[in-house]
C-alpha cells in the first residue's frame, strides 16, 4: 500500500499544483473558476495546510487501517461542514477550531499517540467540520458551490497524501524523530494561529 502511494502521490500533488496556478490568474472566469478556487483554498492558509498534513502523518504513524481511514474520514466530514457553511448555518469559533486542530493533531504526531481507531477518527471528524465550514463560508460570489466543494475536497485529500508521503521516512529511527519534530512544529503553528484568533 505504501509503495503504491509513493508512486501515485507525487503525481497527484504535481497535478494539483499545476491546476492551482491558473486559479490566481483567472479567479472569476467561467464555471471552472469555482473548482479552481476550491482547489486553491485549502493550500492558501498555513493553518489549514499543517492540520491536513498532520492527518496524513498521524494516519501513517498509526498504520493500517488508520493510514486510509483518517485521510478518508476528514474530507468526507469536511464536505458536510462545507455544506453547512455554504447554506449559512452558523458555527461558533470556526477559526479557533481550525487552530486547535493544528495544535491537537500536531501533539498526536509529536507524541506518536496511539488511541483506538474510533477515537482517532472522531477527533479528526470534529476538526474536519471546522475546516469545512471555513471553506464553505468563503465561496466566491457567483461561483458554483458544488464545483468549489469538489475542489477543496480534492486539495485536502492531496494534502493528506503529502503527509503520508512524508511519513515514508518513519521506517528509519532518524525519520521517526524528524516526524515527531514536524508534529511539534505543527503544534507551534497552531498555537500561533490560536493566539491570533482571540
Amino acid at each position: 500500500m505504501i509503495r503504491r502511494s509513493a508512486r501515485i502521490l507525487p503525481l497527484t500533488v504535481l497535478l494539483m499544483l499545476l491546476a492551482v496556478t491558473p486559479a490566481w490568474a483567472h479567479a472569476q472566469k467561467g464555471a471552472a473558476a469555482g473548482f479552481l478556487n476550491g482547489l486553491r483554498h485549502p493550500v492558501s492558509g498555513l493553518d489549514h495546510v499543517v492540520a491536513m498534513i498532520a492527518v496524513g502523518l498521524w494516519g501513517a504513524q498509526l498504520g493500517q487501517p488508520a493510514i486510509w481511514v483518517l485521510p478518508v474520514t476528514f474530507p468526507m466530514v469536511m464536505a458536510l461542514g462545507g455544506f453547512f457553511g455554504l447554506i449559512g448555518v452558523p458555527l461558533l469559533g470556526v477559526e479557533i477550531g481550525v487552530a486547535l486542530s493544528a495544535v491537537a493533531l500536531g501533539i498526536m504526531v509529536a507524541t506518536e499517540s496511539r488511541p483506538r481507531l474510533v477515537v482517532a477518527g472522531l477527533l479528526v471528524a470534529v476538526f474536519a467540520v471546522f475546516h469545512g465550514h471555513a471553506h464553505g463560508t468563503e465561496l466566491p460570489e457567483g461561483q458554483s458551490g458544488m464545483l468549489y466543494s469538489i475542489g477543496f475536497v480534492i486539495a485536502t485529500g492531496c494534502l493528506h497524501g503529502v503527509g503520508i508521503l512524508i511519513s515514508l521516512v518513519h521506517r528509519w529511527r532518524a525519520g521517526r524523530t524528524a516526524i515527531r519534530i514536524a508534529g511539534a512544529a505543527i503544534t507551534a503553528t497552531g498555537l500561533y494561529f490560536l493566539v491570533g484568533a482571540f
